[in-house]
C-alpha cells in the first residue's frame, strides 16, 4: 500500500501538534470551571444548560460547516443509549462527584475512564487483555489504593469519589456501545446530537429533583467559568479534537487526555486554592500511568502503521 502518511514531521499537519496540549489545557481547566458554577447552579439545572447549549453550538457549527446531520433511523437507539452513558450518566456524576469530594481528587478518578473501557471491551467486544492493559489494570488499581486508602484508614472517604468512579465507568461504557454499535454520518454532527440526548436527558433530572428553575443573577465569576465550559471546553475542544484526530498519531493525539487530569489538579491549586496530599500525587502518576499503557499505541502497531504507509 502506498500513499501519504497522515502525519510526518515538517508536514503541513504538524502545526496540529500544538493543538494537542490546547485540548488538554481545556478540558483540565474544566474542572475548576466546574466547581465555580457549581457554587451557584443546582447540579441538574447546570448540565441541563451546559449540554444543550453545547450540543446546539456543534450542531450549529456542523451545518454551517457544511456536514451531514442526518442519522439513520436504524441507528437512533444505540445512539441514544450511548448518549445516556457516556455523557449524561458522565456529566451528572461528575457534578455531583465534585460537589461531595476535592476537585483534585474526582479528576485523577475519573480518569481511570480507560480501564473501564479495557475490562468492558473485554466483556462485551471480546478484545483480549495483552501485557499492556494488564499492566494498565494494574496501575489504575494501584492508583485508586494510593487516593483510597488513606482517606479509608482516617475516615476522610468521600461519598463523591464513589460518584467519580462511576463517572468514569459511565463514559467507558458509552464508548463500548459506540464501538459495538457503530452510529453512521460525521463525527461532530454525532457528538453534537450526542450532547443534546445528554442535555434533554438532564433536563428530565431537573424536573424531577429541582423542579423549574427560578431565574437569577449569577455572579461574574460563575458567569465567565459558564461560557468557559461551554464555548471552549465543549464546543471548541470538540471541533479541535476531531480536526486533530484524523491528522495525527493516535499516541500523539492521545497525549492530549492524558495531560487533563494533571492540568485539572494544577487548575484546582491555582484556582481553587486546593492541596492535594502526596498520596493524591501518587494516586495522579499511577493513574496517568494506566491511561498511558492503555491509550498510547504499542511499538508493534506504530511499526504497523508507518509500513501501511
Amino acid at each position: 500500500m502506498s500513499g501519504k502518511p497522515a502525519y510526518a514531521p515538517g508536514s503541513g499537519n504538524g502545526r496540529y501538534l500544538a493543538l494537542v496540549p490546547l485540548l488538554g489545557l481545556m478540558w483540565g481547566l474544566n474542572w475548576p470551571a466546574v466547581k465555580i458554577v457549581l457554587g451557584e447552579m443546582a447540579p441538574w439545572t447546570f448540565r441541563a444548560t451546559g449540554l444543550l447549549l453545547g450540543g446546539l453550538l456543534l450542531v450549529g457549527i456542523a451545518w454551517l460547516g457544511g456536514r451531514s446531520l442526518a442519522v439513520p433511523r436504524a441507528h437512533w437507539p444505540r445512539l441514544i443509549v450511548a448518549a445516556i452513558f457516556s455523557i449524561a450518566g458522565f456529566n451528572v456524576l461528575l457534578a455531583f462527584a465534585q460537589l461531595m469530594a476535592p476537585t483534585s481528587r474526582a479528576a485523577i478518578v475519573t480518569y481511570t475512564m480507560p480501564i473501564w473501557a479495557v475490562l468492558f471491551a473485554r466483556i462485551g467486544l471480546g478484545e483480549r487483555l495483552d501485557r499492556r492493559r494488564i499492566a494498565g489494570l494494574a496501575l489504575g488499581i494501584a492508583g485508586l489504593a494510593a487516593l483510597g486508602w488513606p482517606l479509608v484508614r482516617d475516615d476522610q472517604f468521600s461519598v463523591g469519589l464513589l460518584f467519580a468512579l462511576a463517572g468514569g465507568a459511565s463514559w467507558a461504557a458509552g464508548t463500548v456501545v459506540m464501538k459495538r454499535f457503530p452510529v453512521a454520518g460525521p463525527a461532530l454532527s454525532i457528538a453534537g446530537w450526542q450532547l443534546l440526548i445528554g442535555g434533554a436527558c438532564a433536563a428530565v433530572g431537573m424536573l424531577i429533583f429541582e423542579g423549574i428553575p427560578s431565574p437569577k443573577p449569577l455572579g461574574l465569576e460563575v458567569v465567565l467559568a459558564l461560557a468557559y465550559h461551554v464555548l471552549l471546553a465543549q464546543a471548541a475542544a470538540y471541533v479541535i479534537w476531531f480536526e486533530v484526530v484524523p491528522r495525527l498519531p493516535a499516541g500523539i493525539s492521545s497525549l492530549g487526555t492524558l495531560m487533563v487530569p494533571a492540568v485539572g489538579v494544577s487548575g484546582a491549586m491555582l484556582i481553587l486554592g486546593e492541596r492535594p496530599t502526596l498520596m493524591d500525587y501518587l494516586g495522579l502518576v499511577l493513574i496517568v500511568g494506566a491511561a498511558a499503557s492503555v491509550l498510547l499505541p504499542s511499538r508493534a502497531v506504530r511499526l504497523a502503521a508507518s509500513a501501511a504507509h
